[in-house]
């Protein structure tokens, strides 16, 4: 098979799982009409149309379907091979793609991506933030990042980022003032709060533990929204009280523009973990980060 083949059939896998030939190129590097021309190009090869198109929409055919059912697998392992070459290179290059928790791009990832792409200039970095848990490979990304346990099952896990981390109940001192301090999880039944709405629809109870004993609470909201940002101004303006990770409400804890309640009630749990099929053969770029991740984790005690 010439390299011409091998990338026509590359372009067609790509286009094909984004349905789409702008995303397809994006991802890719390249642009839609040389994807759209390296599909035609095998469709014609093929005599057979592989890829449903109109003005809004791509879809694979029935026979685009079957074909990227059995071109999935070898395909991976080409550019897995392909990419074998990469560790031969005095710099590695390519892209890293990156699945992360909304929290994790906020408060570990800033300073950690600047220092990795000082050190690795020739790689590109793709990161997409989302509290959802999903199929990192199947949506195309190399490595996820998520907390202990919500990680995928026959992965390996690395970690990465401080490991230990914390979830605070803070309120502004004016909400204080006018509602009172809860003194315990089941009085926040009877306060206002600004609550986390993931993506997907879902709000989930605010968990507390003390002594064993564990707590979960689905208190009434003023505001539930995915934006750390409203969040934080509703909380600072005194409108509700919120459950969050410590990190966001760091500064403003220091600050005093709000303050901690039911601290006994908030325990440490494990940091995150970047995590990656076992698979033998790494991307160049997955390689260069595991490694760079690991570099930066405190050596084991004892």
């Amino acid at each position: 098979m010439r390299d011409g083949e091998v990338q026509d059939l590359l372009a067609f896998a790509a286009v094909a799982k984004l349905r789409s030939f702008r995303g397809a190129a994006a991802r890719q590097g390249t642009s839609a009409s040389t994807l759209s021309a390296a599909v035609r190009r095998l469709e014609a090869r093929l005599g057979v149309r592989l890829l449903n198109r109109t003005t809004r929409s791509v879809a694979p055919t029935e026979a685009g379907a079957r074909l990227l059912e059995r071109l999935d697998p070898g395909l991976r392992e080409i550019v897995s091979a392909l990419d074998s070459v990469n560790g031969f290179r005095e710099r590695p290059t390519g892209t890293l793609r990156l699945n992360v928790p909304n929290a994790v791009a906020r408060l570990i990832l800033p300073e950690l991506i600047a220092a990795f792409l000082e050190t690795y200039p020739d790689i590109r970095v793709e990161v997409r933030a989302e509290d959802g848990f999903i199929d990192v490979l199947g949506a195309g990304f190399d490595a996820g990042i998520r907390y202990e346990e919500r990680l995928e099952q026959h992965m390996i896990a690395v970690p990465i980022g401080p490991r230990q981390d914390r979830m605070v109940t803070v309120a502004a001192p004016s909400y204080l003032q006018r509602h009172g301090r809860p003194s315990h999880p089941n009085a926040l039944l009877g306060h206002r709060t600004v609550r986390h709405r993931f993506l997907h629809g879902v709000a989930l109870p605010w968990e507390f533990e003390r002594a064993g004993e564990v707590i979960k609470v689905s208190p009434p909201a003023v505001l539930e929204t995915n934006s750390l940002e409203l969040q934080r101004a509703a909380v600072i303006a005194g409108e509700g009280i919120a459950m969050s990770f410590e990190g966001f409400y760091r500064d403003l804890l220091a600050s005093g523009a709000i303050q901690e309640i039911l601290e006994d009630w908030s325990m440490p749990f494990s940091g995150p973990f970047l995590y990656y099929s076992g698979r033998k053969l790494l991307p160049a770029p997955l390689r260069a980060f595991i490694d760079f991740v690991k570099a930066l984790q405190p050596p084991r005690k004892g």
